[in-house]
């Protein structure tokens, strides 16, 4: 087989892959859209129940109301679906790894997804009611604290996102000491920094009160720790091995 069928070969799997997992979250979606409504007020419990007396939220577009359950029911459908979507990115790139390389994978794609749902999780059922409990205390006397529907789901996403990531950590690290691009021993000497830039990081995610930055740094640092604790039960091998 010549270079350019093999490249064209591979283009066509590739996009079968994508297919695949295309169909999967929009099934998937075509089953909730009916409870997006439902979805939506889980998504805002957080918010709706420190919200003060005579406090609501808001639609601000005509289209909004309809909109936003349907963008959280497209993102539930591909957080169900990410176990298939990843095992269809699994299946494209297996045949080019060697053997050890296939043994470490698997368990990192599997890992990865549970740690960014914890995350999500720890920012949903920990961060939000500690934020917006505190938003709603600072709010100022006369002032009606009534939320865009849109606007609050631009800002859940982004603490979703954010702590997903921060969850990720033990992965990185792990990738990192693995392939040979950073040995424990600097990791170690990086912690310092690591703890600074946590709380960088917390107070450029979160709303600017102690508490909420502590509770994105925090675990950004002991999740740090923990990779480079698991790192060492990882041994490096080479790539004929």
């Amino acid at each position: 087989m010549s270079t350019s069928e093999s490249i064209i070969s591979h283009l066509i799997e590739l996009r079968t892959r994508l297919l695949r997992a295309g169909i999967a979250i929009i099934i998937v979606f075509l089953f909730l859209a009916p409870w997006a409504r439902n979805l939506y007020t889980f998504l805002a419990h957080p918010l709706l129940a420190h919200l003060p007396k005579g406090g609501s939220m808001i639609a601000t577009e005509v289209t909004t109301p309809f909109l936003v359950p349907m963008k959280i029911a497209i993102m539930a459908s591909f957080l169900v679906t990410l176990p298939h979507t990843l095992y269809q990115l699994w299946a494209f790139i297996a045949p080019g790894l060697y053997a050890h390389e296939k043994k470490l994978v698997a368990p990192l794609i599997v890992g990865s997804t549970f740690l960014f749902f914890c995350g999500m999780s720890f920012a949903y059922f920990f961060v939000f009611p500690v934020v917006f409990g505190f938003i709603s205390k600072v709010t100022p006397e006369g002032v009606s604290m009534m939320t865009d529907i849109g606007k609050y789901l631009d800002f859940v996403l982004t603490l979703f996102l954010a702590f997903g990531i921060t969850f990720e950590v033990p992965i990185i690290v792990i990738i990192l000491v693995r392939m040979g691009f950073i040995e424990i021993a600097k990791l170690k000497e990086w912690r310092p920094y690591m703890i600074v830039s946590a709380f960088v990081l917390g107070a450029l995610f979160t709303p600017p009160d102690v508490v909420s930055q502590t509770m994105l740094a925090v675990p950004l640092w002991l999740l740090y720790e923990l990779g480079i604790f698991l790192a060492r039960f990882v041994p490096k091998e080479e790539p004929n091995a």
